[in-house]
């Protein structure tokens, strides 16, 4: 399976997955740290793939995004965005209301 293919999948298979630095228990990078808390502080259950342990998905996932940076947050298979994204719809309340739709 292609790299691609296997983003492609992660992202279908999963409803709310984190792209980040780290774990969710030990994240590496401050804004990966912030993602996590708030999808915890939403009760939130997510998957998440360890971008420094996979280079190749931390390669070609910016490509396919287009969207530079991690974290990468998708829920439903749209990519919501990076920790500002989610720390501003947490702050108004979107991304309660979207979690729980689901």
């Amino acid at each position: 399976m292609s790299t691609l293919d296997n983003i492609k999948q992660q992202i279908a298979e999963n409803s709310v997955i984190l792209y980040m630095k780290g774990t969710p228990d030990f994240p590496q990078c401050g804004f990966s740290a912030r993602a996590v808390n708030i999808l915890k502080a939403c009760g939130a259950k997510f998957a998440y793939i360890n971008i420094l342990e996979n280079p190749d998905i931390r390669a070609e996932l910016p490509t396919y995004a287009n969207w530079p940076t991690f974290p990468q947050l998708y829920i439903n298979q749209e990519l919501i965005g990076g920790s500002d994204i989610i720390a501003d719809m947490y702050e108004a309340g979107e991304l309660q209301e979207l979690l729980k739709a689901i």
